[in-house]
């Protein structure tokens, strides 16, 4: 028994140590802000989803009219968020088909609905942070084929559908690897710099003397327009923190019924253990 309970712990320590080292691997998540019972930022992340993701994206397992559920109501819907002829009692799917997406884009935009869940790091992050951190790290790139490229998901097949309110951005690559050059093996630091534009320039690559470490990547993004910045940022956290609530609409509920489930236990265990004290009390 001891044995199995050992192993049990060495497997999930196994697997926690695994995705801290995938984790490690790409570029960091942020932590996107909690705003899941805010019915504003909940509302405005929907006229955003609406507006900018569904042009290629669906969130087909969510109705019009769940939003009333962040408060709206269904005239509001109508008025300000169905643009296609939909019924607010329709899914919120899209009309281009599978086919066509994946001719066009080399592969079929994923539906949306549980996006939020499934990109949840086991035992680790939310998903919520991948989203957040992924729409915040889109940067020019003049030698993708749709001129954008992401520090999160590199390569990424998408452009950044917010740029209007992103903003120029310029990135900063700092790679230390090792060179083989004359026989001998050197470490270097290579210094890249991507600008609002998308055009690659090395700044720097410089011999590291005496270095004990490993080879590593890191990227800076930097926001050119400060005060845009902090508006993208709200936007984003906004979009994200519906898509987390679209993700588990009564997860709230959820966890409001846990807490009373506990505590409803905790009291039929102090009642029962009374009741055991009560019942055995006479039997030596």
């Amino acid at each position: 028994m001891i044995k199995k309970i050992l192993g049990s712990l060495l497997m999930v320590v196994s697997i926690g140590s695994g995705v801290a080292m995938a984790s490690e691997a790409g570029h960091p998540w942020d932590v996107a802000p909690d705003k899941i019972n805010d019915k504003a930022a909940l509302q405005n992340g929907a006229k955003l989803f609406i507006n900018y993701c569904m042009n290629c994206h669906g969130a087909s397992l969510l109705r019009y009219n769940n939003l009333t559920q962040l408060g709206l109501t269904e005239d509001q819907i109508v008025n300000n968020l169905l643009f296609t002829g939909k019924k607010v009692g329709d899914k919120m799917t899209i009309a281009m088909s599978p086919k066509d997406a994946k001719l066009w884009f080399g592969a079929t935009p994923p539906d949306l609905s549980l996006m939020a869940r499934a990109k949840a790091e086991n035992l680790g992050q939310p998903g919520t942070d991948y989203i957040y951190t992924y729409l915040r790290t889109f940067y020019r790139d003049k030698s993708r084929p749709t001129g954008w490229n992401n520090l999160v998901f590199p390569n990424a097949g998408m452009p950044n559908p917010l740029w209007q309110h992103q903003g120029p951005v310029e990135v900063t690559f700092t790679d230390t690897h090792e060179v083989e050059k004359d026989g001998a093996k050197q470490w270097h630091e290579t210094v890249t710099k991507v600008d609002a534009d998308g055009y690659k320039t090395q700044v720097s690559d410089k011999v590291l003397a005496d270095y004990k470490g490993h080879a590593s990547s890191h990227a800076e993004i930097t926001y050119q327009d400060k005060e845009k910045q902090a508006q993208y940022d709200k936007d984003v956290a906004d979009l994200t923190a519906f898509m987390g609530w679209m993700a588990e609409p009564q997860q709230e509920f959820r966890k409001t019924l846990g807490m009373w489930v506990l505590l409803f236990l905790a009291i039929l265990f102090a009642v029962v253990w009374q009741l055991n004290k009560a019942y055995w009390k006479h039997v030596k």
